[in-house]
């Protein structure tokens, strides 16, 4: 009989509830999104997405069991995003998890949420470990060897920017809003990846630095005046921050005999990025679906499965950058 999980993710912007079998068919998956409500704003802000959060995370998760055909009664987990992610939003999506687990005496899992990501490759695929893993997000930009499904390794990250905060802060400079990511991306299309020579940042092994980049653009756009090139500047700036992602993550790929390497984070969904590793990758690639690079409860119920270990009632969350 399978293995049923409910994950509920509320680490930052999204409330989502997905029920998930065995860790690789999701039965159900919805995600109530705040982009709107937060791009007045030019960002997340922390207190309103709590509070929202908290005005529709049960919904959701009424949403996900009823899709799925599922009763509480039949799981045999109720996973939440422990950190890391904003304090505030954490707690909404642990309370909902605590009320339910308590209430239909089920099993509490606490997930990490860059595991979550990582976790993310499992769906509707065969992949299993060991394999090496590019985890890129607002908050985070890390290369990872994981030998199991629970141990990682980080072989380098980011020393300053993540590369998707380094996409938010380009894409504020090219006057794209919120959020910066997708704006860039698309727009980058259309324009010439080699119109503008932008550094890659000199960093030692499997490291990475962003913020000269973010300097470079910068300084570029205060000398051109407007009307700005800016889709010759979002490819020129992607160009550079694909070329780094791709050149060290195949290199660890190499170093390490590798047999599979993986895309995660919400960074992952870039059409350049996922092109130039499925073009260039000695090895096989694994990357979600789109839609569950960004934020989603079912890479939470596929973590539950794989790596999760219960909890108590008192379990409480982390709080870093999301």
């Amino acid at each position: 009989m399978a293995k049923l999980y409910l994950g509920i993710e509320t680490s930052c912007d999204e409330t989502a509830a997905a029920v998930v079998a065995d860790g690789r068919r999701v039965l159900s998956s919805k995600l109530l999104s705040q982009i709107e409500l937060h791009g007045q704003f030019g960002g997340v802000v922390p207190e309103v997405a709590a509070r929202k959060h908290l005005e529709t995370v049960n919904l959701v998760i009424e949403d996900a069991l009823t899709a799925a055909g599922v009763a509480p009664v039949e799981l045999d987990g109720i996973a939440f995003t422990a950190g890391p992610g904003l304090v505030g939003t954490l707690l909404a999506g642990m309370s909902a998890a605590k009320s339910y687990a308590w209430a239909f005496d089920r099993p509490l899992i606490a997930v990490d949420h860059l595991l979550s990501h990582v976790c993310a490759n499992y769906l509707d695929t065969d992949l299993e470990p060991p394999f090496i893993a590019l985890l890129v997000s607002g908050g985070h930009t890390q290369i990872v060897h994981f030998e199991d499904y629970r141990t990682g390794k980080i072989l380098g990250q980011t020393l300053d920017d993540a590369a998707g905060e380094a996409y938010d802060k380009v894409a504020r400079l090219l006057g794209l809003g919120y959020p910066g990511g997708p704006a860039i991306d698309q727009l980058a299309q259309a324009g010439n990846p080699r119109a503008f020579n932008f550094p890659e940042g000199v960093v030692s092994g499997y490291d990475f630095s962003f913020s000269g980049l973010k300097t470079a653009v910068l300084r570029c756009v205060q000398k051109l005046g407007q009307p700005l090139p800016a889709a010759d500047l979002a490819a020129s700036f992607q160009e550079a921050v694909t070329k780094v992602l791709v050149k060290k993550t195949l290199q660890a790929c190499v170093q390490l005999n590798a047999r599979r390497l993986v895309l995660a984070g919400g960074v992952a969904a870039n059409i350049t990025l996922r092109e130039k590793f499925l073009s260039m990758s000695p090895v096989p690639v694994y990357c979600p679906q789109v839609a569950l690079c960004t934020d989603n409860a079912a890479m939470v119920a596929a973590a539950a499965f794989f790596c999760g270990v219960p909890v108590g009632l008192e379990a409480s969350v982390y709080s870093r950058q999301c």
